[in-house]
């Protein structure tokens, strides 16, 4: 739960929520919705655990015009702080390598860590998913930097 309310914060400084879970366990069994990790309001107290895999989609929907939803799947694993952490913390390495279709992206509306972030983790996708392509040039348009 206190994740949640990590990734619904932007929207609501702006009065606005989404009605749905921000991630939820991926089942081996073809069961989507699998847990017993979940990051949502509605969870229960399940401890989220190294190795686990969840979605992590927040979104944005208004009524009877569009939805925004980026949906990708991340992994938890140890977090390397070095020699300063006092205690072994986790945290969540995306899985899914997919383009961000950057036509959708207002780049104004960005702060320039959002930038960062956005720019490593398309140069990530190229250079993970590039070699696998016979022809990649699609693929370095559809993740250049902004």
């Amino acid at each position: 739960r206190n994740l949640d309310i990590l990734a619904r914060k932007a929207l609501w400084e702006n009065g606005l929520d989404y009605d749905h879970g921000t991630g939820h366990g991926v089942g081996c069994f073809m069961n989507v919705h699998e847990g017993p990790q979940s990051i949502s309001p509605r969870t229960g107290h399940a401890e989220i655990k190294e190795g686990m895999i969840i979605s992590n989609e927040p979104g944005y929907y208004k009524e009877g015009e569009y939805g925004i939803r980026i949906e990708n799947l991340i992994c938890v694993t140890k977090a390397d702080l070095g020699a300063k952490a006092e205690r072994e913390m986790l945290c969540f390495e995306t899985i899914t390598l997919v383009p961000i279709d950057l036509k959708l992206v207002d780049e104004g509306l960005l702060e320039p860590k959002e930038k960062t972030w956005l720019n490593d983790y398309h140069a990530r996708v190229y250079n993970e998913i590039s070699p696998l392509l016979e022809d990649s040039s699609w693929l370095k348009h559809a993740t250049r930097a902004i």
